[in-house]
C-alpha cells in the first residue's frame, strides 16, 4: 500500500488555501505548499502567502525557507516535500499538498522523474538573453516532443529545458522521465464555475494587494535585495517596478497586474487539465 497524500491543486485565486485549511481539519492533516514563490522570504503580499491568522493553526511546510538570492528549483522542492510529507506521516497525520506551481505537483506526486543536472548559470544567462519566442524556436528543433509540452510555460522553465538538453547534449524527451509515481493521491481542485467567476476573483485580489501595501512590499524587497531576477521576474513585483520607475501609473500598473495574473490562471488551467485525475469544466 501506497501512503496516501492529498493534492489540492489550481489556478491562482480559486481558493486553494482556504479548501486545504478545511481538510487539514477534517482528517487530521498538515499543509505541504506547492508554490515557487511562497518559498521565499519576504514575498508575502504578491505571492498571496497566507497570514499567521490565515493558517488557523494550521502547520503549512514549506513556507519562507529561503531568501530571495537563492534560485530555488523544482529538485530543491522534490526533496523538501518529500522530506516533510515522510515526517508528517511518520507522526500519524495527512500530508495535504497544495498549491499552484504544476511542475511541483508533477515532479512529486505524478510520474515524472526529473532530469538532475546542475545549473550552468553562464549558459542560462545567454539563454536569458533571447527573447520567449526564440528560445521556443531552438527547443522546437531540438526536442520537438519537449517542446510541445513546455510551449506554454514561462520563460524560465523554458530556458531551463534548454539548459538541460545543451549540458547533456541529448533531447529531455530520450532519457527515462517515467517512474512509479510514490504516494497514493487524492486530486482535488476547488470548484470553479466560470472563468469569468475566477477573473473577477483574481482582479478583486489585486485591488486587496494594493491596499494591504503591495507598493512599500515592493520597494522594501528591492531596497533590501536590489533588482535580482527572482523579484523583477515576479508578477506582482514586476508590474510595480513600472509605476515605481515612472513608465505607468499606479493604476496602469494594476491593470497590467491584473492581465498578467489572468494569462497566468489560463497557462495554470491548461497545465492542470493535463492531468486526467482533475475535473476541469472552465
Amino acid at each position: 500500500m501506497k501512503p496516501k497524500v492529498i493534492a489540492v491543486a489550481g489556478p491562482t485565486a480559486c481558493g486553494k488555501t482556504k479548501l486545504a485549511i478545511e481538510l487539514a481539519k477534517e482528517r487530521n492533516g498538515e499543509i505541504v505548499s506547492a508554490d515557487s514563490r511562497l518559498v521565499y522570504k519576504g514575498f508575502d503580499i504578491a505571492a498571496a502567502k497566507p497570514s499567521t491568522e490565515e493558517r488557523e493553526g494550521i502547520p503549512h511546510h514549506l513556507i519562507d525557507i529561503v531568501e530571495p538570492e537563492f534560485d530555488y528549483s523544482a529538485g530543491n522542492f522534490y526533496d523538501d516535500a518529500k522530506k516533510a510529507i515522510e515526517d508528517i506521516l511518520a507522526r500519524g497525520k495527512t500530508p495535504i499538498v497544495a498549491g499552484g506551481t504544476g511542475l511541483y505537483f508533477r515532479v512529486l506526486l505524478e510520474n515524472y522523474n526529473l532530469p538532475r543536472v546542475e545549473a550552468d548559470y553562464e549558459l542560462r544567462a545567454q539563454l536569458e538573453l533571447k527573447e520567449k519566442e526564440e528560445l521556443l524556436e531552438e527547443l522546437k528543433k531540438l526536442d520537438f516532443l519537449t517542446f510541445e509540452r513546455v510551449k506554454d510555460a514561462n520563460k524560465r522553465r523554458i530556458v531551463r529545458a534548454l539548459e538541460i538538453i545543451k549540458l547533456l547534449n541529448r533531447p529531455i524527451s530520450e532519457m527515462n522521465i517515467q517512474k512509479e509515481p510514490e504516494y497514493d493521491v487524492e486530486w482535488i481542485m476547488p470548484e470553479i464555475p466560470s472563468r469569468e467567476w475566477l477573473y473577477d476573483r483574481i482582479n478583486k485580489r489585486v485591488d486587496i494587494m494594493a491596499e494591504q501595501g503591495l507598493v512599500e512590499e515592493t520597494k522594501n524587497l528591492i531596497a533590501k535585495h536590489g533588482r535580482i531576477k527572482n523579484i523583477v521576474d515576479t508578477i506582482g513585483y514586476k508590474e510595480i517596478l513600472t509605476y515605481l520607475d515612472g513608465h505607468a501609473s499606479l493604476d496602469e500598473a494594476l491593470d497590467k497586474l491584473k492581465q498578467h495574473s489572468r494569462n497566468y490562471a489560463k497557462r495554470q488551467l491548461t497545465w492542470f487539465r493535463k492531468n486526467p485525475e482533475l475535473k476541469i469544466d472552465c
